[in-house]
């Protein structure tokens, strides 16, 4: 897997990741002020969430890294059977 299909890899994983991990701990605030969204949260956590998707996405990329690497699953090869099936 060359660096560039990593950095793509990595960073599809890490945006799924971050969509999962968002909702957690999410707490509507109690005393909203006029002009804001009642169901806006109160604490977003975001750097921790940054940090705990960063972390979930380096583990994940490493399992799909190993697996491309093992030969389990190949980048070039998937390709290649897309764009057949596209020409019939």
């Amino acid at each position: 897997m060359s660096v560039l299909t990593s950095i793509a890899v990595y960073l599809t994983i890490w945006w799924v990741v971050l969509f999962m991990v968002l909702p957690y701990k999410v707490k509507p605030d109690e005393n909203t002020q006029e002009g804001s969204v009642v169901s806006a949260p109160a604490k977003p956590l975001l750097k921790l969430k940054f940090l705990i998707t960063s972390l979930i996405a380096a583990i994940i990329w490493l399992v799909v890294y190993f697996l491309v690497q093992a030969g389990y699953f190949d980048f070039y090869a998937t390709a290649d059977a897309m764009i057949a099936a596209d020409r019939s």
